[in-house]
């Protein structure tokens, strides 16, 4: 990405984040879990266990397919990774109002997956 789409800096510990215009990270190479707390917390969030569960399962399908599950991928990823009880959009949608993909996907650190509104 070129430094004129940057939107922002998000200040996590001793390092400044670059961030685009939608809040994803400019370089997936400075994410850590302090900078998805830092995300988080802007968002008036805190992540719990089974934040981190998700979490988790997006940053192993991005590591697996290169790229950020949309939501119906999402949810089978879950349910494979952590069982049918968590695998399902009722869950993911009280852990990550408004669209699991998305704000899971830049709270991983991870590239807006496509279509995402």
């Amino acid at each position: 990405m070129a430094s004129s789409e940057i939107y922002r800096y998000l200040p996590v510990l001793d390092q400044e984040v670059a961030l685009d215009p939608e809040g994803f990270l400019v370089d997936m190479a400075d994410w850590s879990p302090a900078v998805a707390e830092a995300l988080a917390a802007e968002e008036g969030r805190i992540l719990t266990a089974e934040h981190w569960e998700v979490i988790q399962v997006l940053r192993d399908f991005y590591e697996r397919y290169e790229v950020a599950p949309a939501m119906r991928p999402l949810v089978k990823a879950v349910g494979l990774a952590l069982g049918a009880e968590k695998g399902k959009s009722l869950h993911l949608m009280r852990l990550f109002p408004d669209s699991p993909a998305k704000v899971g996907a830049r709270l991983a650190g991870l590239p807006k997956p496509a279509n995402c509104l």
